[in-house]
């Protein structure tokens, strides 16, 4: 072998290490702050409850999304449709607009009817369940007032 190609070999191994140890660093990294980012809304609060109540709550949850599926599609639907009309060469404001409107009108009524489910479960659970998904709320609040854009003078 020829110092050149071991050089060659050297420096891709060289390479292809700090690549790896990158990946696994970044990786541990997302990891750790998947795991106490968690909560930061009333849905992803629910991972806190106890195993039962749990259970409970996602169920509720599944079962909205189940009854809401044909609204979910219709908004998803119109967002394709928004995306086609954006591609046109010539713009259709309305059909643009109400396409849109269709879409967040989707997005409003399954969200409410998610929020629903929650305040539901919220009425009939335990002190410390309703503070667990209190604690999700105050650190979503929190979390976007640290991530609102300074305003300058």
């Amino acid at each position: 072998m020829s110092t050149r190609w071991v050089r060659g070999l050297v420096v891709a191994s060289v390479v292809l290490n700090v690549f790896l140890a990158g990946a696994l660093a970044s990786g541990a990294v997302w990891l750790k702050h998947a795991r106490t980012g968690a909560g930061y809304s009333l849905e992803t609060a629910g991972g806190r409850l106890p195993e039962q109540d749990r259970k409970a709550f996602r169920q509720a949850l599944r079962q909205v999304r189940m009854e809401s599926r044909q609204l979910i599609l219709d908004g998803q639907q119109a967002r394709q449709e928004a995306a086609d009309l954006l591609q046109q060469p010539v713009v259709d404001k309305a059909a643009l607009a109400a396409a849109l409107e269709r879409a967040r009108n989707a997005d409003v009524t399954v969200r409410t009817r998610l929020e629903q489910a929650i305040v539901d479960f919220a009425a009939n659970t335990s002190p410390e369940n309703r503070s667990v998904l209190a604690s999700a709320l105050i650190r979503h609040v929190e979390r976007r007032a640290a991530a609102a854009p300074k305003k300058s003078p």
